[in-house]
């Protein structure tokens, strides 16, 4: 029995570890959810109020409403989980206050059988009573078993109290944090309901002045079109010189061997054939490269953003339908930040590509070996074609929008001619 109640204990002390590890977990994804709102909250504030923004406030809105109900629906994870530990820690203590009553019952009667026979006060004439040297030797034993077993049950029942105690309070403090966890949930829902109101009011607005608005959108989809094409063009040329690279490398090698072989025939002596001297920015299947290809995928949702201040994403990798009049399809996402912010390399690797795109100013691309990163829209460069740059190194100054009074990155990610999703790459 009691094996196996410290089985059942020891099993729900290790539930216990991986519930509050994921408890832990949801309130980190929440702490991150909520700067993603403050953050857009920032962003709004200093967004100016024009024709030309609202399409850009409705997508801040839209994004700020993605944002709380992901928290809301974390919050609600976390408040599950909270009730799980709750009943895991009052069941643990139904255990321990059985064993405790037990314990505590077991050394009563001990003690009141001790007193009945008063060995307390005549433990040498028990000794000395015994008929024979052999039983009285097994009588002092006894005693002395007796007295430890005495000092085991006390012991453990101090313990026990102790333990009781201590899983007392941290049930006092997980109810705490549930109640403080269903008020955050009630103040976020307040927040939910006002931000929808405010979405409604920019779609009112935006639904007087339709024509204005379909012209800017019919504007963006184009340029945004014409900008896909232009990067999968760039693209796949760098991908047809690095296979025309990599077969001219793999030729080269295989002329030095048979130049060596056919040396080694004719006896004469071995003559040391020196291929052309390479380009560095042209190489690229050396083993650096494949290495920097393989650690950039083991890297997947660690990359840090491409940009620098209190940023925030406000269009999406695909299609989204944020409202009547607001449908975006991008190949990668738009992030957002206050105006002076600076465009990052997400990882190591060489600039292979750096010139102006309509509609995007300056663009850049990053190969990272098998993998490409694009940055949009920058105004001041600090980088060249065939620069080697490092994790987080600023490769230009993002340009800022006189009517929104913000800068604004586009950013891409590419496996080879493949696009990507950016967002769950990065940190």
């Amino acid at each position: 029995m009691r094996v196996a109640a410290f089985l059942f204990i020891l099993l729900i002390s290790i539930c216990s570890f991986a519930q509050n590890s994921k408890i832990k977990e949801l309130e980190q994804q929440r702490k991150n959810a909520l700067r993603e709102i403050s953050n857009t909250d920032k962003l709004l504030k200093e967004t100016k109020r024009s024709t030309t923004t609202l399409l850009d406030r409705i997508q801040l809105i839209s994004n700020q409403i993605f944002s709380r109900q992901k928290v809301l629906d974390l919050l609600g994870q976390e408040i599950t989980g909270i009730n799980v530990e709750e009943k895991r820690i009052e069941s643990e203590i139904a255990i321990l206050e059985s064993e405790l009553k037990d314990k505590q019952k077991n050394y009563s009667k001990a003690i009141d059988g001790m007193l009945q026979n008063r060995q307390s006060e005549n433990k040498m004439l028990f000794v000395l009573s015994g008929k024979s040297l052999t039983e009285s030797y097994r009588r002092l034993r006894y005693l002395r078993n007796y007295s430890e077993w005495r000092k085991e049950q006390a012991s453990e029942i101090k313990d026990k109290s102790a333990k009781l105690k201590e899983r007392k309070e941290a049930l006092i403090k997980t109810r705490h944090e549930k109640t403080a966890l269903l008020g955050q949930r009630t103040t976020e829902q307040e927040n939910l309901k006002k931000e929808e109101t405010n979405y409604q009011a920019e779609v009112s607005e935006a639904q007087k002045k339709q024509k204005d608005l379909q012209k800017i959108l019919t504007q963006k989809r184009q340029q945004a079109e014409a900008l896909d094409r232009q990067i999968a063009k760039l693209i796949a040329e760098e991908v047809a010189r690095q296979e025309r690279e990599a077969k001219r490398i793999a030729a080269e090698k295989a002329r030095v061997e048979a130049a060596k072989t056919t040396s080694k025939k004719s006896g004469s002596a071995t003559t040391t054939v020196t291929p052309p001297k390479e380009d560095a920015a042209k190489v690229v299947a050396t083993p650096e490269n494949i290495a920097l290809s393989n650690n950039f995928a083991s890297n997947r949702g660690r990359l840090p953003y491409p940009i620098t201040g209190n940023y925030t994403i406000t269009t999406r990798f695909g299609s989204h339908q944020h409202s009547r009049f607001v449908t975006t399809s991008s190949s990668g996402i738009d992030i957002q930040s206050q105006s002076g912010a600076e465009a990052k390399s997400v990882f190591n690797g060489e600039v292979t590509y750096v010139a102006a795109i309509p509609g995007y100013n300056t663009c850049i691309i990053v190969r990272h070996g098998n993998y490409y990163t694009f940055y949009g829209n920058i105004q001041s460069i600090y980088v060249k074609q065939g620069d080697k740059v490092k994790t987080g190194q600023s490769l230009g100054k993002v340009y800022t929008d006189a009517d929104t009074g913000l800068s604004q990155l586009h950013f891409q990610l590419w496996q080879g001619i493949n696009k990507l999703n950016p967002e769950p790459w990065l940190r």
